[in-house]
């Protein structure tokens, strides 16, 4: 899925420590095999090829899975996470490489084949239509959080409780360290002048995500856009934001990253108050100033 994955777990020796490790590794190479847009031989880009032939395509039960909570998102969020912007996060990834803004027609183009709507399930099925010819399903912003449960999920059937999973900015928690309230987990803050400190949580049984343009983006004539690109315009967001969100496991914390980000302070907020046992911090810099919004307040 593009990024690294790192375990960190209390055991009651290291031939335990080593077996459950192993074994929660394993279940992420398999995810790997299934989730990845950058494998072509993946479950996903496989039926990324299918794409237009007018065919349902019967999919794995952990595919299912991460399709079916995709499309919750998007209908709750009108699009904001939509697993078939791949044809316009290539293009921008394109673009980071090449330091050039992506061509007008090609955008237009592939914003053509962009449209969770497109993306038909069939649940008695378990099978997965995707209407428009050259369609490509991106996974990136629910899967790696997944993957994480998933491995959790793996280290609690092994015997161990306390255990982190980390995937980039995405972090499944189980129990607290021995003898400690919840995991220490940094909060970053955005890379400007004035900014907010640095902030650490203690946190337990949660799933927490960060995303923003902090490592991944593209700077042209004094505008940065972002790795996170709105489907709803193929554009990069360009409010230097820097999104943290906890909820009940990191498949939901991964969504809501993305859904917040995308959507912005009002219409995010509006979401997370409408989704029990979550929360979020915004920070960003759509001009001079730099904007905070928690929520629920003192959580962070």
């Amino acid at each position: 899925m593009g990024v690294p994955f790192r375990i960190v777990l209390y055991a009651s020796s290291e031939l335990h420590a080593k077996a459950a490790s192993d074994a929660a590794f394993r279940r992420v190479q398999d995810l790997n095999s299934k989730l990845s847009d950058y494998d072509l031989d993946s479950e996903l880009s496989k039926l990324s090829r299918t794409s237009g032939d007018g065919r349902a395509v019967k999919v794995s039960d952990d595919l299912w899975r991460v399709l079916d909570a995709a499309q919750y998102w998007a209908r709750r969020s009108g699009g904001a996470l939509d697993i078939t912007v791949g044809p316009v996060v290539n293009l921008w990834r394109h673009a980071r490489r090449l330091q050039q803004f992506p061509r007008a027609d090609r955008l237009a183009e592939a914003r053509a084949r962009v449209g969770y709507t497109n993306l038909v399930l069939e649940a008695k099925n378990q099978a997965a239509l995707l209407r428009v010819p050259e369609m490509r399903l991106d996974v990136g912003g629910i899967a790696k959080g997944f993957a994480a449960d998933e491995a959790l999920k793996v280290l609690r059937a092994h015997g161990i409780r306390s255990a982190l999973v980390g995937a980039a900015g995405d972090i499944a928690l189980g129990d607290a360290p021995p003898g400690q309230r919840g995991w220490r987990i940094e909060i970053p803050s955005l890379d400007v002048t004035n900014a907010p400190p640095v902030r650490f949580l203690l946190l337990a049984n949660v799933g927490v995500s960060t995303a923003g343009d902090l490592f991944q983006r593209l700077e042209l004539d004094g505008v940065r856009y972002s790795h996170i690109v709105d489907p709803r315009t193929g554009i990069g967001l360009t409010d230097h934001s820097l999104v943290t969100a906890i909820a009940r496991d990191a498949m939901t914390s991964d969504a809501l990253e993305t859904v917040v980000s995308v959507l912005g302070p009002e219409k995010g907020l509006e979401l997370i108050k409408k989704t029990p046992r979550t929360a979020v911090r915004i920070m960003r810099k759509p001009g001079d100033a730099v904007e905070v919004v928690e929520y629920p307040p003192k959580v962070f």
